[in-house]
């Protein structure tokens, strides 16, 4: 599995199959590029300007921008509600949370979360490989309970998201924060992860990918 950061909350996601996800596109009012990318399956987790911008994207994409269960080239993707705020919507309303897996690898993008999930959600995840998660507040989850969510997820793997960098255009917190409470870290140099199911161990690991 190949994971590109294209900055923000939108990932393109490339399976072993050749299959390739984007998540949560954005347009231009967000500060990085915008990404003019191929894709096979767009998921947007809610439909705000930087997280829904469909307009750069090339090929014969299937948008999924909804909850359910979906099969799509070999692809199971579950998408589940949650809410963008902590006051079940009022503030910002809905939130998907999408669940992908492949040959036997599970990842998890949270999209904009607003609240720590509860039990029957986590439930309902099951067990997750890789976990994308925002960590910077305001519109989101903060760093402190973004960290509550992954002890109770147990991810293997996590890749922070949606956090304060300097081509930003609007004031998160930075992921130095939520970075503090984990022993392994690996700061790439590149904004490409490449993931093999025995790269998958026991013990926790956290990527941060470099945005260029």
């Amino acid at each position: 599995m190949r994971i590109k950061w294209l900055g923000h909350s939108c990932f393109k996601i490339t399976m072993n199959n050749g299959v390739r996800i984007l998540t949560d596109p954005f347009d231009d009012n967000v500060g990085y590029r915008i990404p003019s990318v191929e894709a096979d399956i767009v998921t947007i987790s809610h439909n705000h300007y930087d997280h829904n911008f469909t307009d750069c994207i090339k090929g014969n994409f299937k948008i999924i921008d909804k909850v359910g269960n979906f099969y799509i080239k070999d692809i199971t993707i579950n998408g589940i509600h949650t809410y963008h705020d902590e006051v079940f919507g009022a503030k910002r309303g809905d939130n998907t949370v999408y669940l992908f897996e492949y040959e036997g690898i599970r990842l998890c993008h949270l999209g904009d979360l607003g609240h720590i999930l509860s039990d029957e959600q986590i439930k309902m995840l099951g067990r997750i490989d890789i976990l994308l998660i925002p960590v910077g507040g305001v519109y989101t989850i903060n760093s402190d309970e973004a960290l509550e969510l992954v002890k109770k997820i147990n991810p293997k793997v996590i890749i922070p998201m949606h956090y304060k960098t300097p081509v930003l255009k609007f004031d998160l917190d930075d992921v130095e924060k939520f970075l503090k409470s984990f022993n392994r870290v690996e700061r790439l140099k590149s904004q490409v992860l490449e993931i093999k199911n025995e790269d998958i161990n026991n013990e926790t690991l956290v990527y941060v990918l470099n945005y260029e």
